[in-house]
């Protein structure tokens, strides 16, 4: 890839155009804005926020010196094939070629209930969007970036798929698939200059993480981190950013846990 795009040290993602999934909040909005502080033009899709997503839109746009549109917000629903499809077809219908897609749409049962609690309508849409909506996104990029001269799939998983924690069954399960898949499909693109990265997070201070945990769990947490707190959206931000330049070209098929040594 490095060899198709122009860039510099301090915007090493200029002329490339990057979708990004979940990214109207959490993780997700941290790696749009990073991803547009390195240069790239960004697609924010959304599921149902949309007015988080506009205003991020509208605020990468302002936010650039550039005359020319940076980002846009587009609704997909990651677990239906033709949305997908279509998130791809518009995105590149405003900006061109795909280079880099980061698949960061998931959702996490709040109850955190064990398997043998688990609703089996809960089962199904925790893998519907995590693993199928994954599927999906990797599928239509595979096909895709290949027009733009190779790029980056960067899938985010989580570390809880290494330390097994009680409640988080059907989570761990279907981000557990989720890696597997990426490594399977680092190797099937041979030839095409692109990479299949999973990056996978510890606990992050979203809505996300916070939702259903009591005071003394979120306590728990942070004293089981070495460095004493919860991650941010930009430690995970920061290092996607890294994979998604020239810089990370030689990492492929790689399940990188970027925790802080909360799961070693």
């Amino acid at each position: 890839m490095a060899s198709s795009f122009s860039s510099s040290s301090s915007r090493p993602l200029t002329d490339r155009v990057a979708i990004v999934t979940g990214a109207s909040r959490g993780i997700g909005r941290a790696i749009a804005v990073h991803l547009h502080s390195l240069g790239a033009k960004v697609v924010i899709n959304y599921a149902l926020s949309s007015t988080q997503a506009d205003l991020l839109a509208s605020e990468l746009n302002n936010a650039s010196s550039s005359s020319e549109l940076q980002a846009v917000a587009v609704q997909a629903d990651v677990s239906d094939p033709d949305q997908v499809k279509l998130l791809f077809e518009k995105s590149e219908q405003v900006f061109g070629p795909i280079h880099i897609l980061v698949n960061c749409a998931g959702v996490l049962d709040p109850k955190y209930p064990t398997i043998a609690n688990t609703a089996l309508e809960d089962w199904d849409r925790t893998f519907n969007i995590n693993t199928r909506g994954a599927f999906l996104c990797t599928r239509e990029a595979t096909n895709r970036l290949v027009r733009g001269g190779g790029g980056r799939i960067i899938l985010i998983s989580t570390s809880i798929v290494g330390n097994n924690l009680p409640g988080y069954g059907a989570y761990a399960a279907s981000k557990a698939a989720v890696e597997t898949m990426t490594k399977i499909v680092a190797k099937e693109v041979k030839g095409t200059k692109i990479t299949a990265n999973c990056v996978a997070p510890g606990p992050v201070a979203t809505e996300l993480f916070f939702e259903g945990k009591t005071e003394e769990t979120i306590k728990r947490i942070v004293d089981a981190c070495p460095l004493e707190r919860l991650g941010e959206p930009k430690d995970v931000a920061h290092f996607v950013g890294f994979l998604a330049s020239d810089a990370g070209e030689w990492i492929n098929g790689q399940v990188v846990r970027v925790n802080g040594g909360f799961v070693v």
